[in-house]
């Protein structure tokens, strides 16, 4: 029987054994892979359909976007009207993203309604028509959120952080102007559809509750002979072009009373060594609450409301950005705190008890990953993509553990030196 007269032992997500559920795999008629966890908390289910289909692979800037967005625009069969009802009819929600590298449609319901719902989903990636009418739509919400967008400071700077780093001409790198929303037509959204949204490349992750029949059902659907009919489409690495110059100060709104300061210089992808011991590292920089930068520069100066700093996760691509926003007459004393907090820690030793604390949220964060099959498919979606098994997984946990202050100040002395940011204000 529980005495609660005795405090329970409390111990520390660093002495815990994690452990990552395996995936389930099914190869469909056609070959497209489907990635499955199963669990009966609850009789719901989440089929994601994910393509190579994102900014990278567009051949017309912001096409891959407007793809995603207008993918329930309408079919030869039915308006985006009676695509939006059906779906509200079986209490299912249904969305489609495009991101730097990847294309999503996400299909979230009831677990009896699925083979409704397939239906309808195969429909939208094989007839989709992309009617003018939602077309002009689509442009003219999206210049006036880019009018009222192009007045924030924070807005701007992300757009040019990212050309300072990758360059103009690299997907990564450009941003949309109101012209380049101006020419998206018919023919290119249809193009872009048949040619990323196809069996060839596709693959499908499913979690909640389910058993054979939704199996054999999504198999009877998405699992016939290919549908789209793409030509091979290899996805090559694509130099970048960074800015020569540095330092940059821009003025987008002159009685502003903020500025957006980011702060970013390019690093290895996932595969390199040293990205998994820098996540502690960025974490304790600048990546939770708790981190150096939010002491210093939030608590202690008073100069910011937040100050975070990440890596990227491009595929091909990825860079470390420092962002945050400060008052216009205080920017310049930021950048200077955030150097000062690099030095610190390229010259000054981690405190074992802060870098504890660090590992401990870190992995305590990872428990939340590992809680039910929903958190579980996308930890394994992650692996996936970037063409990982879950022996990284387990890898990732021993460094997380393991790593030590001697190797996080060799990472601070090799990554943050200054002379490797881009340093950007924009007022």
């Amino acid at each position: 029987m529980l005495n609660r007269q005795e405090i329970p032992a409390i111990q520390h997500p660093i002495d815990f054994n994690y452990h990552l559920a395996p995936i389930n795999t099914l190869i469909l008629d056609n070959g497209i892979p489907l990635y499955h966890i199963s669990d009966d908390i609850q009789p719901v289910l989440q089929l994601e359909l994910v393509f190579p289909a994102g900014i990278y692979t567009e051949d017309q800037k912001g096409i891959a976007q407007a793809t995603a967005s207008l993918l329930k625009s309408g079919t030869s069969q039915k308006t985006s009207l009676e695509i939006n009802e059906l779906f509200e009819q079986y209490g299912a929600s249904v969305k489609a993203g495009a991101g730097s590298d990847w294309s999503s449609l996400t299909i979230s319901c009831l677990s009896k309604h699925l083979g409704q719902l397939l239906h309808l989903v195969v429909e939208l990636l094989t007839d989709t028509q992309f009617p003018q009418h939602e077309i002009d739509l689509f442009i003219q919400n999206s210049l006036q959120r880019l009018s009222v967008q192009l007045k924030k400071s924070d807005f701007v700077a992300n757009r040019q952080i990212d050309k300072l780093l990758f360059g103009y001409d690299h997907p990564y790198g450009r941003y949309l102007v109101a012209e380049d929303y101006q020419q998206i037509t018919q023919g290119a959204l249809n193009n872009h559809l048949k040619k990323h949204y196809n069996s060839a490349s596709c693959k499908l992750f499913l979690a909640g509750s389910f058993g054979e029949n939704e199996l054999r059902l999504i198999n009877e659907t998405l699992g016939k002979s290919g549908w789209n009919n793409p030509e091979p489409d290899i996805q090559l690495e694509k130099p970048i072009h960074p800015a020569p110059e540095k330092h940059h100060r821009m003025t987008n709104n002159a009685d502003g009373v903020q500025g957006a300061i980011r702060l970013a210089s390019p690093f290895p992808n996932r595969l390199h060594p040293d990205f998994v011991p820098m996540i502690v590292l960025n974490t304790l920089f600048g990546a939770y609450f708790g981190s150096r930068l939010m002491s210093n520069i939030r608590e202690e100066k008073g100069y910011t409301y937040g100050i975070h700093s990440y890596m990227y996760n491009h595929r091909f691509q990825s860079a470390y950005l420092i962002t945050t926003e400060a008052g216009k007459d205080v920017c310049e004393a930021t950048v200077a705190e955030i150097y000062l907090e690099m030095k610190r820690l390229r010259e000054e030793a981690i405190p074992e008890d802060e870098l504890l604390l660090v590992k401990n949220y870190l992995l305590g964060n990872l428990l939340g990953d590992l809680d039910g099959s929903f958190q579980i498919i996308q930890r394994w979606k992650n692996l996936i993509l970037n063409d990982f098994t879950g022996e990284r997984f387990q890898a990732n946990i021993k460094i997380y553990k393991s790593v030590s202050t001697d190797e996080l100040m060799a990472l601070a002395q090799t990554y943050y030196q200054p002379d490797r940011f881009y340093e950007l204000v924009v007022i």
